[in-house]
């Protein structure tokens, strides 16, 4: 009869957390506790199940044990990183230049696959200590004001195009207008292999232009999984601050690690190098992330 009794607590605890009772089981079941009262057996039996019960996880909520060792981790990947940038800087000589900081990221993913594919923009803390000239394509005059304003290198349509078709490319970055696209795909087979091209799935081809100006002005660094599953993307000058590279390092690879598919999210990559323009590469350990 006990444990009769105690099967149909527990039915009666998992239909509490089915119909959005949750925490509040314990009211939930207080009708059993009355119709158990004159068994003393079973009533002890329920009491042992109510006083173990550990209240229901909201899901997506982290647990203080999982906190603390997300922090570790994190601490952990902080110094990881340092030491890295410290070596690279140490093992390349001095240039006549300023040499830039590239990181290259091996996904544990299949480059066959379309779904698969990672590709994004993400905006820097401290930029790239770069200057990237931004065209915009537009017919609307608010627009091309509002993206003068904002920064832009160069702003039209035609006159743009027409520069295109001669050769002349003097933009690295090329942002559009909906109402620009019909006259922009007659050089898209100029500006396509060459990354240029305004999409809307790479969020190129805007409504409003002015933020996207800014944010590209900003140091915005806009990756592509490569063939054979790799991502190259800077991240930093190397005249930077150790620790405002270690902070655009962190936010780019934690940047293309979610932006692979659901299945690979909490895997690692199979690895990850940094390097200079023109030092060797140094290798960081892909478990920690």
């Amino acid at each position: 009869r006990t444990r009769i009794m105690a099967a149909r607590v527990r039915r009666v605890f998992a239909l509490g957390r089915l119909i959005g009772v949750g925490g509040d089981a314990r009211a939930f079941a207080a009708p059993w506790r009355r119709l158990l009262s004159a068994d003393g057996q079973a009533a002890q039996q329920l009491q042992i199940i109510l006083r173990t019960r550990k209240p229901p996880r909201v899901r997506g909520e982290r647990s203080e044990t999982e906190s603390i060792r997300e922090a570790q981790r994190r601490q952990e990947q902080g110094a990881h990183m340092t030491e890295k940038i410290d070596v690279v800087k140490s093992t390349s000589p001095p240039r006549n230049f300023d040499e830039m900081l590239d990181v290259a990221i091996h996904l544990n993913v299949d480059p066959k696959r379309t779904d698969e594919r990672v590709r994004g923009m993400v905006t820097l803390p401290h930029g790239i200590g770069k200057s990237v000239a931004v065209a915009v394509f537009t017919k609307n005059e608010e627009q091309a004001a509002a993206a003068r304003e904002a920064g832009a290198d160069l702003v039209g349509l035609d006159d743009l195009v027409q520069q295109v078709k001669d050769g002349t490319i003097a933009f690295e970055r090329a942002l559009a207008t909906p109402d620009a696209m019909p006259v922009l795909s007659q050089v898209a087979r100029v500006l396509g292999p060459k990354g240029l091209m305004p999409s809307s799935k790479r969020g190129t081809v805007l409504v409003d232009v002015a933020d996207a100006v800014r944010e590209a002005k900003a140091g915005q660094v806009e990756y592509s999984m490569e063939r054979n599953a790799v991502v190259h993307a800077p991240f930093g000058k190397r005249s930077f601050d150790t620790v405002k590279l270690r902070e655009n390092l962190d936010v780019l690879i934690t940047a293309v690690l979610r932006g692979r598919a659901d299945q690979y999210r909490r895997k690692p990559p199979k690895s990850i190098y940094i390097s200079s323009t023109m030092g060797p590469s140094v290798k960081l350990d892909p478990t920690l992330w």
